[in-house]
């Protein structure tokens, strides 16, 4: 049979104009990849990858033909669950190493706010109060960075960077270890890395085991009064025991920016609750550059038979 000289895609999501934000129009730099919005397909039958950003559910049942579906993003959960999307499909995600960066510098910025008492300093500002607070070395605080995939690494290079005392939990033992970073895999990784930690940081995936992970059993583990930096999904987040470790001291608070429910219901206790910092899922992005480059690689990978490299493991969710 002739290979196709072209493939058709269409852009899928139920919050943003992707061909807008992302610049995906590839009319005039490519001869084989077409991207369209919905309304602009006239042959359904013909599309065969879809790029996505919180689809509805019933988005993918028009396209009999799909192939790939790509999130603009690095995480993958919110297709993984889209009731939809056929089992069959592949399913791709893009790898920005920017993004890592961006991540890495949102983790630093909470953990030296938190630690330096930018807060307090805010509120001595307010009041004209001038008084220098203590500070301790980098050395002597223990972080616990939980999840060591391309963002857990590049948060866990940039605070050993820094000095912190590091404790990466992970799945498996790196091949590529961070010097002065202590690495722990197995069963028990969370608590071991958890235990005695003044911060932890989650940037694990979400998948059946990671769901509800931020719970009791793991905030018992941290130093009294740590601060939690939540920057993975929403779902990893035990609300009740979150709300219950804060009431009681076990943690001083915490850096929110995922949270179950996007955008953040205006009625949600979390708005109000002054030991909180919450920001609107803003750690890192995709650059637009990046994302046009890669979902055109994957596309071209599709025409030509191959499996994307992008491509991800739905048996690990990643």
């Amino acid at each position: 049979m002739e290979q196709a000289e072209t493939i058709d895609g269409v852009l899928l999501s139920s919050t943003m104009d992707l061909k807008s934000f992302y610049g995906l129009d590839f009319t005039d730099s490519s001869r084989q990849v077409r991207l369209f919005n919905p309304e602009e397909v006239s042959d359904p039958a013909s599309i065969r990858f879809a790029v996505c950003w919180q689809p509805d559910s019933d988005s993918f049942a028009r396209y009999p033909n799909l192939q790939m579906a790509m999130s603009v993003g690095a995480g993958v959960d919110a297709l993984l669950a889209n009731r939809g999307l056929d089992e069959e499909t592949l399913v791709c995600r893009v790898r920005d190493p920017h993004q890592a960066d961006l991540m890495a510098g949102y983790a630093c910025h909470e953990v030296l706010h938190f630690l330096r008492s930018f807060a307090r300093m805010k509120d001595q500002q307010s009041a004209r109060i001038w008084n220098p607070l203590p500070m301790s070395p980098p050395v002597e605080t223990r972080i616990a960075v939980l999840g060591n995939g391309t963002m857990g690494a590049a948060v866990a290079r940039a605070l050993a960077a820094m000095g912190f005392s590091v404790a990466v939990a992970c799945r498996s033992d790196p091949e590529d270890p961070l010097a002065g970073v202590s690495y722990h895999s197995g069963a028990d990784s969370l608590a071991m890395a958890c235990k005695g930690s003044r911060i932890a940081i989650n940037v694990l995936p979400l998948t059946d085991e990671t769901e509800n992970i931020l719970n009791s059993q793991l905030f018992d583990q941290l130093e009294t009064g740590a601060w939690l930096i939540q920057i993975g999904r929403g779902e990893h987040l035990h609300e009740a025991d979150f709300a219950a470790a804060l009431d009681d001291g076990r943690l001083a608070g915490a850096s929110l920016d995922v949270f179950r429910e996007e955008p953040l219901p205006a009625d949600h206790a979390f708005w109000r609750d002054d030991r909180l910092r919450i920001t609107p899922h803003i750690a890192s992005d995709s650059t637009p550059s990046v994302v046009a480059q890669q979902i055109h690689a994957s596309a071209v990978e599709l025409l030509q038979g191959q499996r994307p490299q992008l491509a991800i493991d739905r048996r690990q969710g990643y």
